[in-house]
C-alpha cells in the first residue's frame, strides 16, 4: 500500500485523514486517496485534472514537477505528501 497524506493547509477545506492506497501510478493513487474527501479533489486538481499551481506533491520526500501525466509509479511502502504551496514575504 501507499501511504497519502494531505496538509493541514488543505485539510482545513476538506477533513480527510491520512490514506492508505493500492499501489499504482502517481495519478491512480491520489485519486483513488481522493475518494475519501471527493470535495477536496477541487483544491488538488484543476479542471484539465492538472494538479493545481499552488499544490505541491512529493512522493518519498521528493518533489514530482511533472503536473500533468502523473504517471510516476510508485511501489508499496511508497508515502505521498500533498501540500498547498504558499508564497510570500
Amino acid at each position: 500500500m501507499v501511504t497519502v497524506e494531505f496538509a493541514a493547509s488543505l485539510r482545513r477545506h476538506v477533513a480527510v485523514d491520512t490514506q492508505s492506497v493500492p499501489a499504482g501510478s502517481l495519478r491512480a493513487v491520489l485519486e483513488s486517496a481522493l475518494q475519501a474527501a471527493p470535495a477536496l479533489a477541487h483544491y488538488v486538481f484543476d479542471d484539465q485534472r492538472a494538479v493545481r499551481k499552488h499544490v505541491a506533491v512529493f512522493v518519498n520526500q521528493s518533489m514530482v514537477h511533472d503536473r500533468v501525466r502523473l504517471d510516476l509509479a510508485l511501489q508499496p511502502g511508497d508515502k505521498v505528501l500533498v501540500i498547498q504551496a504558499l508564497t510570500g514575504g
